[in-house]
Formats: C-alpha cells, sequence, structure tokens
C-alpha cells in the first residue's frame, strides 16, 4: 500500500505509522466533513490550535473568520496555541490596522530559518517582519531549528515544526 500524497513517513514514524495516520484518516466522518472556519462556536471548544506550514501565509493571513476566531479566543481567556507559520493568521485580526495582538510576547518560523530553508527570496513576506511590523508583537526567539516556545497570558507560540511537542505538551497542561 502507498503512503498518500502530502504524508511524509518520516513525519508519522516511518512507514507503517503513515499508513496507520492516513486509515485513521480515511475512516474518521469528522475528518470526511471538516468544519467552514464561519461555523465555528468557540464556546464548543476549550482551545484553539492553529498548525504550521506555508498554507496558513496563504490561506489564513487575510481570513476574516479567522480573524473573529482569534480575536475572541484570545478575549475569552481561554487557550489559544500557534505553531511555525500558523502566526500569520493573526494577520487576519487588523480592523483598520490595529490588532488586540499589538504588544504580546511570541514566536514564529524566523526570517533566519526561513532563509535557511531556501524559501525567504521565495515567499512574498516574512511572517516574523510582519507580525514586527504589522502587528507590532514583541518578538522572542531561541536557537533555529530548535523546539522554542513563549506564552504570554492565554496566547502560547512555538517557532518552528520541532517546537509542536513542547507547545502541545503545555496546552495540555493547560487543559487539565
Amino acid at each position: 500500500m502507498e503512503v498518500a500524497e502530502g504524508l511524509r513517513p518520516s513525519m508519522a514514524g516511518g512507514e507503517q505509522g503513515a499508513l496507520d495516520l492516513e486509515e485513521i484518516i480515511r475512516s474518521s466522518e469528522v475528518m470526511q466533513r471538516p468544519l467552514q472556519l464561519s461555523d465555528v462556536r468557540l464556546e464548543d471548544y476549550d482551545a484553539v490550535y492553529v498548525p504550521g506550514g506555508h498554507g496558513p501565509m496563504a490561506d489564513l493571513a487575510s481570513d476574516a473568520d479567522v480573524g473573529r476566531i482569534l480575536t475572541a479566543q484570545l478575549a475569552s481567556g481561554k487557550p489559544l496555541a500557534i505553531v511555525c507559520h500558523g502566526p500569520s493568521a493573526i494577520l487576519a485580526t487588523r480592523i483598520h490596522g490595529a490588532s488586540p495582538f499589538k504588544g504580546y510576547r511570541m514566536t514564529c518560523f524566523t526570517n533566519e530559518e526561513e532563509e535557511g530553508v531556501g524559501l525567504a527570496s521565495r515567499v512574498t513576506w516574512l511572517l516574523e517582519t510582519e507580525l514586527k511590523d504589522k502587528i507590532g508583537v514583541e518578538f522572542s526567539r531561541g536557537e533555529i531549528w530548535k523546539p522554542y516556545m513563549g506564552e504570554d497570558r492565554n496566547l502560547i507560540t512555538g517557532q518552528n515544526p520541532d517546537s509542536a511537542a513542547v507547545l502541545g505538551e503545555r496546552l495540555l497542561e493547560l487543559l487539565k
């Protein structure tokens, strides 16, 4: 059996892990019919988690529903966890240029990491720069390619893919 395109075995603990994960996804009724962001009701959830990848930079950075969800979650005081390129969704929280995330201490995939993967010259904008310049966050970072997490009030952010585990562990602690 061949693993579905886009599901890398190295990210799922090997070939068998990827096959097992693919079977879970394919057999899950919920995964077959994802919610539209416009239908999300935050009162139905204990936390919000925004994953990384370059997709959020294109899909979420200007999505009004994402802006509404993140703004409401931040105001709720309930956990808001965002990793890697996921903080690009915060750009959607701006109303007339102002964001409720202004002044928050946070991290994301750094400009240096973007350069390290060879994409800095190919992306339309660099996330670290946009968050500092357009949102006014207090940017914090660790070593490149190492797990690093920042926490400010109910906002928890992870710098890169290697930060997802520590971010997830912290989120689980907060939900207990």
